[in-house]
């Protein structure tokens, strides 16, 4: 008995088929409707099987590299090796977007305790692995500079290691300016466009005292040093260019374009970004489309939009990125945690926010004893598209993921049907946007897609058709 194991999407350039393992080309209407009507003529099953689409359950060897394509598709989760601290709540900026639902400068209590701090370091000394990555978030975190080079000098043990310290870039004090010039220590900051738009987003404090720190730090350290991307309003969206020439004039290629997320105090003040309309995903698409266009016009300087590129590079080069929100499964509180100002343990920074606003409590633990809980074993037990019923039927399964806290956030519950999930139509629109481009005949298309997957040349086609 054959075993046909492709599902089918309509995209603009045709109807694209693809297997459990990833694999993908782009179907003739006489193909599809025979493989439907299980009526394929035996050059079409040759054809099919000798690009791994079809095999026989009796034969040992094409069974097993199929399951083996599909298990290379699963994420494989390792050892603890990624943490996300927030040292403190505290901020000194009170951005009407911010989704953190921080607390103000001279609030007490919300500061690691030296209880915490030590229960942090004794974690680091007990991880197995050589590698590790934290990332500090806040609140501020530059406003204990102390406790971030605490765990940064407790880590030096560790053969590869990489800090992120997540800022408003309000305040470059020497302390900080100290941890910053470390070459392992990288910053991660909001820069949302021209000077009108990023004052509009901030509150608090002056654009342009942000704008000539941010310069500071381009101008002693380069561009390499500085993450930043900009938090979008679907509402009022700044102009593509405008926003594009932000980033390319001070050497910051990379622009993770973000819609205002549903979390925090954002969920008060923008009560919209429950649901993205299709004016988001259309401007989403436009600011692509601009990139390609810059490209392929000056070829000296490659510009990104980073959640394209990882969802792209999800296609074509599975486990590259370790982007969370994709993996599939997407295990919670194994290899990353998050440790708050408190020493509560989350499984995401999303589900940290979650209960900070109190809209349902998703910590599993704490530092002091430990997360193996049975809120985190609840959680894994759905943490995956695998069996869901649309996610089967979906063409896109082998490269999407599943996100419960997302739809915790945005509907309360995990049951929603999957189609009726801003996820889902968030990443339909962004895989049918890709596979449009992977068939396009455009050669400016094809140099960004080659530039985007780090190919050294452009290929002649990114696709094949049967």
């Amino acid at each position: 008995m054959s075993v046909i194991p492709l599902r089918f999407r309509a995209i603009d350039r045709g109807t694209l088929a693809v297997n459990d393992t990833g694999r993908f080309f782009l179907a003739s209407d006489y193909l599809v409707e025979r493989v439907i009507g299980d009526a394929l003529a035996q050059s079409d099953r040759a054809e099919l099987a000798c690009d791994g689409h079809l095999f026989s359950e009796d034969d040992a060897f094409a069974f097993d590299a199929h399951a083996y394509g599909c298990a290379s598709r699963w994420d494989r989760t390792g050892e603890l090796d990624y943490l996300i601290l927030v040292p403190t709540l505290r901020c000194n900026l009170s951005c009407s977007y911010c989704q953190v639902s921080r607390v103000g400068l001279e609030r007490k209590g919300f500061d690691w305790s030296g209880e915490t701090l030590d229960a942090v370091l004794t974690l680091l000394d007990t991880l197995p692995t050589q590698r590790i990555k934290i990332e500090f978030q806040g609140g501020e975190p530059s406003l204990r500079p102390d406790l971030i080079t605490a765990v940064i000098e407790r880590c030096e043990r560790f053969e590869h290691k990489q800090f992120v310290i997540c800022t408003n870039l309000q305040d470059l004090h020497n302390d900080f300016l100290a941890i910053l010039a470390r070459p392992d220590v990288y910053i991660s900051t909001s820069l949302d466009g021209d000077v009108d738009t990023h004052a509009h987003n901030r509150t608090g404090a002056g654009t342009q005292q942000f704008l000539d720190n941010l310069e500071r730090i381009l101008s002693e350290f380069g561009p390499d040093k500085v993450s930043a991307l900009p938090t979008i309003d679907p509402q009022t969206p700044p102009a593509i260019d405008a926003l594009i020439d932000s980033y390319a004039r001070r050497g910051l290629h990379s622009i993770f374009l973000r819609p205002i997320n549903y979390q925090g105090f954002a969920r008060k003040r923008h009560s919209g970004a429950r649901e993205q309309s299709n004016d988001w995903r259309r401007f989403h698409e436009r600011f692509v489309r601009r990139i390609i266009e810059r490209n392929w016009a000056d070829r000296e300087v490659v510009l990104e939009e980073t959640y394209f590129s990882i969802c792209l590079r999800r296609i074509f080069q599975p486990g590259h990125d370790r982007h969370v929100d994709l993996r599939n499964p997407n295990p919670m509180g194994v290899d990353y945690v998050v440790i708050d100002h408190d020493g509560t343990v989350y499984p995401t920074d999303e589900s940290r926010m979650l209960t900070r606003s109190g809209i349902i409590d998703l910590s599993i633990g704490d530092v002091f004893s430990g997360w193996d809980s049975e809120k985190r074993q609840l959680l894994n037990a759905h943490a995956t598209n695998q069996f869901d019923e649309s996610c089967r039927r979906c063409a896109y399964q082998p490269f999407c993921g599943r996100d419960l806290v997302d739809d915790l956030a945005r509907y309360g519950r995990i049951d929603v049907e999957r189609t009726q999930t801003e996820f889902c139509r968030r990443h339909l629109h962004m895989f049918d946007l890709i596979f449009e481009m992977v068939y396009s005949d455009d050669p400016a298309i094809h140099y960004s897609l080659a530039r985007w997957l780090r190919l050294p040349g452009v290929p002649a086609s990114f696709g094949t058709r049967l």
